[in-house]
């Protein structure tokens, strides 16, 4: 990623979301005539992927836009969590119409329903699968000059998306040039199901998130690894970390010897601290001081006192 001032990321991340509102409001106009002309279950499925786009992509939008706001009186940890609460909104969203479509292929594969006008829903999948590729090309250029972790997401959602749109056309074909009445349906349902699929992934993030589970394994070690590096934090202990939107927390005890002043423990593991911080940014780190040797107790899991009393 290229160094680039706040300025110009937030011009770059900004036109960036704009260009995937636009696009899904292009294409939720073009499936919406298909829909309607084919009456496919397939392409009534990517429809409401299409809907959804629209609707992650605004409340993405406005969760980062909060969430990007610094702590306040009212929230001395920021805002980060608003990530995480636009994404449960998505996920009720995805829900509904996953639960939806289901039940629309089920009612046409009962009554052996056929579409029409294959080639319309052809035509329009076929453009959105091009315009997608133009917009995930785009957004890989933002991410790789901005980092952007919103974006990288958006982007990878889009990427699934010309999959589905490729079923789409494969249903259709299958349907009715093939002559296999039902596909059609079929893959409504599948589509349906992998909605849900999404939906579910998307909810346990999101519960992570609220729920302050820690980091992954990879970005402790990787955090561990860097404090070992600096003397002053050689007694580190009671590690404990969680995230907030793109906001990190660390926090852990460091044993200091006994002949340190106030003063010095201060100076010396707040230099540390602001190396840290310089290497993971948007980390809020915070360390205490105990004498070496000391344990607090009520900060520990019972499984780890009874770890160091054996």
């Amino acid at each position: 990623m290229s160094e680039i001032d706040a300025v110009e990321r937030s011009r770059l991340t900004t036109r960036a979301a704009v260009a995937s509102i636009a696009m899904a409001v292009i294409l939720i106009v073009l499936k919406s005539w298909a829909a309607y002309k084919t009456d496919s279950t397939a392409m009534l499925g990517s429809l409401a992927d299409s809907g959804l786009d629209l609707v992650a992509s605004l409340v993405v939008l406005l969760g980062v836009r909060i969430a990007a706001q610094p702590a306040d009186w009212d929230h001395r940890f920021g805002h980060g969590k608003a990530e995480a609460l636009a994404s449960l909104v998505q996920v009720i969203l995805i829900t509904i119409s996953a639960i939806f479509i289901g039940f629309r292929a089920i009612q046409r594969l009962l009554a052996h329903a056929e579409t029409a006008d294959a080639e319309l829903g052809i035509g329009v999948s076929l453009i959105a699968m091009i315009l997608t590729a133009a917009l995930i090309t785009y957004q890989r250029h933002v991410v790789r000059r901005t980092g952007s972790l919103a974006i990288g997401t958006d982007r990878l959602h889009y990427s699934s998306d010309l999959l589905l749109n490729g079923s789409v056309i494969v249903a259709l074909a299958l349907d009715q040039y093939a002559g296999l009445t039902g596909t059609d349906a079929v893959f409504g349902l599948l589509i349906a199901l992998w909605l849900l699929w999404g939906a579910w992934n998307a909810s346990s993030h999101a519960l992570d998130q609220l729920m302050d589970r820690e980091w992954p394994d990879e970005l402790r070690e990787r955090f561990l690894a860097a404090a070992r590096e600096y003397p002053e934090l050689s007694g580190l202990h009671d590690f404990r970390t969680r995230s907030s939107g793109t906001h990190f927390f660390a926090q852990f005890h460091v044993w200091v010897p006994a002949d340190w002043t106030v003063q010095e423990a201060h100076d010396r593991l707040d230099a540390a601290e602001e190396a840290l911080r310089d290497r993971f940014p948007g980390t809020e780190i915070l360390i205490h001081v105990d004498p070496e040797g000391q344990t607090d107790r009520e900060t520990m899991l019972p499984q780890e006192i009874t770890e160091r009393a054996t």
